[in-house]
């Protein structure tokens, strides 16, 4: 038998239905669009869009009563400011009786509340422009910029609440897989959950000393909590974040890494890998957060066995013809696969790079990160983040003076081989940007790299002396880069820079053929034998 529907419930199916008539709108609405989500009604009505909270209880959100409506309908607004300022505008109440709605009404006569947006186009949804080819990679360097700066303004989360801590990470994890389980029948999928949940326990076990640091640390914030592709837009060739959670805390307050992790999730799955190692090198050149990396893939499991459970509870629905129920099929299983492969991950190695300034260091190291799955750090940034600048700041320093005297050099080099040690401890292969014009530095990495057992490539850059001249003069103009060498310290290189020894067996750059650059380092690292071996 079916529960008999609530007085709320009943009073907003007549008033959806008045609100989908475009004389309730006090400005020109016609023809008015519904659309639905399994919590709320929107309406797409001429500019603008009114969002309506669904009058139900699913055990993880409560919208039963007007008062909460009014309330959630105001957290979205307040929280979604943040990142949409200008989407939107408003928690508006709706008077008059449903079915005669008169919006933006008296507040003392309420009989519902909505969320007022701007409206935008539904192509312009980043899913979609994914698909029609419009993103590029400039975009998810913006975007990182854009996470980095909201991660580090929001809010933390107290010491004393339970956000973050150990237990409240692994309790949903674990209830994933429980619920899993009783959705799924195929033998294989089901052998595929159970390596997936082992991993998980085992992983968050490992993990339990960081989880508890980053806690500790203000890595737990609030966050967005729902950061995929379908809640952005590209709106005047700019990325708008929207519809973060409002309607239970502790899927807002998590790790910042956790809120990335869904939209680095995503961005595999769709097959834009690139972009994704590209988004998740760009954050952490701006945030500095490479500690988070050993937390990121038990993350991103998570989230892909989200969507996974998602797609299984769709798949349990009646009413599904056999092309639907293969298709959802399709898609828990990708997303299983998906789960899996973030459990295994690349194998780590340590290339560095060799040449002076404007050989091409970091526009090749940029490139290969994307077909490599590799984490870069650059002696450029990592300088300046010793400083306590960001990676754009000018830092007015001149040769040997500032942050550029011999001290700060060997400090930075320091600081790129503790960095590089987070990030292969953490299962990824690193990139690391800098001139290495002093041997010492390489034999240094070399040697670093055969303690930790890893493969070592020395990636040679170069360029005639004209070409150098003219992209660092080019760079410094344009001020868009955190390199700061002008065409007087490349001189001075040029000058003192000495030819590599041959037993470096340094791979040459050539002609900056990703595709061709891309095997030769496979080959290297698939071949590679520490010098005490032979």
């Amino acid at each position: 038998m079916k529960p008999h529907p609530s007085a709320d419930s009943t009073r907003q199916a007549i008033l959806v239905e008045a609100l989908s008539n475009p004389a309730c709108y006090p400005h020109p609405a016609d023809p008015v669009v519904k659309l639905e989500t399994h919590i709320s009604h929107i309406f797409l009505a001429g500019d603008y869009a009114y969002k309506i909270k669904k009058a139900l209880n699913l055990g993880f959100l409560d919208f039963t009563s007007l008062r909460q409506r009014k309330t959630y309908c105001t957290e979205e607004v307040r929280l979604n400011r943040r990142l949409a300022p200008r989407l939107y505008l408003d928690c508006i109440p709706i008077s008059g009786s449903a079915e005669n709605p008169i919006l933006e009404g008296e507040p003392a006569t309420a009989i519902e509340y909505a969320v007022k947006m701007r409206r935008f186009p539904q192509e312009a949804l980043l899913d979609r422009c994914l698909t029609q080819g419009i993103l590029e990679s400039r975009h998810m360097d913006a975007l990182a910029g854009q996470l980095a700066e909201f991660h580090g303004s929001i809010a933390h989360a107290d010491a004393a609440t339970p956000f973050g801590t150990p237990d409240s990470v692994q309790q949903p994890v674990l209830e994933n897989f429980i619920q899993c389980r009783a959705l799924l029948t195929d033998p294989v999928d089901l052998r595929k959950l159970t390596e997936l949940e082992r991993w998980s326990v085992a992983t968050h076990e490992r993990l339990v000393p960081l989880l508890t640091t980053r806690k500790a640390g203000g890595c737990i914030r609030e966050c967005h909590g729902d950061l995929h592709l379908g809640n952005m837009l590209l709106q005047e060739d700019r990325i708008v974040i929207f519809d973060c959670i409002e309607f239970n805390d502790a899927f807002r307050w998590i790790d910042t890494m956790s809120d990335l992790g869904f939209l680095l999730m995503d961005l595999h799955h769709r097959g834009a890998t690139g972009m994704a190692w590209r988004l998740l090198n760009g954050y952490l050149e701006c945030t500095g957060d490479y500690t988070g990396l050993a937390v990121l893939p038990y993350y991103q499991v998570y989230r892909a066995m989200v969507r996974a459970k998602i797609a299984a509870i769709r798949l349990n629905q009646t009413g599904l013809d056999a092309q639907q129920h293969a298709a959802i099929q399709q898609e828990c299983r990708a997303y299983l696969e998906l789960a899996l492969r973030f459990t295994q991950g690349p194998s780590p190695f340590l290339l560095i790079t060799h040449g002076v300034s404007g050989s091409g260091k970091s526009y090749l190291s940029a490139r290969l990160l994307e077909v490599l799955g590799a984490i870069r750090i650059r002696s450029d940034v990592e300088r300046k983040r010793l400083f306590g600048l960001p990676p754009l700041a000018t830092s007015d320093s001149t040769l040997n003076r500032g942050i550029y005297t011999a001290a700060a050099s060997a400090r930075t080099y320091e600081r790129l081989q503790f960095l590089a040690g987070l990030i292969i401890d953490a299962g990824y292969p690193v990139l690391v940007d800098a001139t290495f014009l002093e041997p010492q530095w390489r034999h240094a990495f070399r040697t670093f790299a055969e303690k930790r057992a890893v493969p070592f490539v020395l990636l040679a850059c170069n360029a005639s002396p004209e070409t150098l001249r003219v992209r660092v003069a080019e760079r410094r103009a344009r001020g868009d880069d955190a390199a700061e060498a002008d065409v007087a310290v490349l001189e001075r290189q040029l000058r003192n820079y000495g030819p590599l020894d041959s037993e470096e067996a340094a791979l040459n750059s050539g002609n900056g053929n990703i595709g061709v650059l891309h095997n030769a380092i496979l080959e290297r690292v698939r071949g590679w034998r520490p010098r005490s071996a032979g």
